[in-house]
């Protein structure tokens, strides 16, 4: 008889051992999981953040090209010359400039 009594109270002992390793593994599960789903929002905010910056970086790229290519043609007189006819309206001596203007509707 007492030794069934140690057999059932060891197995109590090993069950109560058994839930509070199962209570701390789920605890564990549960803790991982949320810190998994938090990074996996966080990771995705960032690749967001990682491509506008990229499309970002790509239009300055593209507009930087265009002020080189911008500041090339600066250097050229000819192009000084079609500018200033153009928007200033002035002309070489011995030209004559035209203006042709629209009738008001």
């Amino acid at each position: 008889m007492a030794g069934q009594t140690k057999k059932t109270s060891e197995q109590k002992g090993l069950r109560k051992r058994l839930r509070l390793y199962l209570f701390v593994m789920i605890c564990f599960i549960a803790w991982a999981g949320s810190t998994l789903v938090g990074q996996g929002s966080k990771m995705n905010d960032t690749h967001s953040q990682l491509k506008a910056l990229q499309k970002k970086q790509k239009d300055i790229e593209l507009q930087s090209e265009q002020l080189k290519l911008q500041l090339n043609r600066l250097n050229d007189p000819e192009y000084i010359g079609q500018i200033a006819r153009k928007d200033l309206g002035m002309s070489l001596p011995g030209e004559t400039s035209i203006q042709v203007t629209r009738p008001k509707e």
